[in-house]
């Protein structure tokens, strides 16, 4: 009998486990792995500005439980819109990731002061 409430007792802690709402996650990653494969894959302008358009929506709306930006975002945001021709908009995208994360600062402020030093 002892074995039965015990086995009870263990199946109902883990049907109760199971019944509980998933746990959010720290970022919000939205569609970024399937635009970054697309455009990893086919190099397109379309799949370009589809990518873009994801990083845009994770910087704008992030909705993780630490409410930011998750890390490396904003660095290769602002690698693309560099790419795409929007120098000034890619540096201040690349200075608010060493703001947001400090310890990528000793990497990016070498590329941040080599695009600054480029002639335009």
């Amino acid at each position: 009998m002892k074995k039965l409430i015990l086995g009870s007792t263990f199946m109902l802690a883990l049907l109760a486990v199971g019944c509980t709402p998933s746990q959010k996650t720290l970022y919000n990653w939205g569609n970024y792995q399937q635009e970054a494969h697309d455009y990893v894959k086919n190099s397109t302008d379309a799949s370009l500005d589809d990518l873009l358009k994801v990083y845009g929506e994770m910087i704008n709306k992030q909705t993780g439980t630490r409410k930011t930006i998750p890390p490396g975002i904003c660095a290769d945001y602002g690698y693309l819109l560099v790419k795409k021709g929007k120098k000034a908009e890619g540096i201040a995208m690349m200075k608010k990731e060493v703001a947001l994360y400090p310890e990528s600062a000793a990497f990016m402020s070498r590329i941040i002061k080599k695009l600054e030093n480029e002639s335009n």
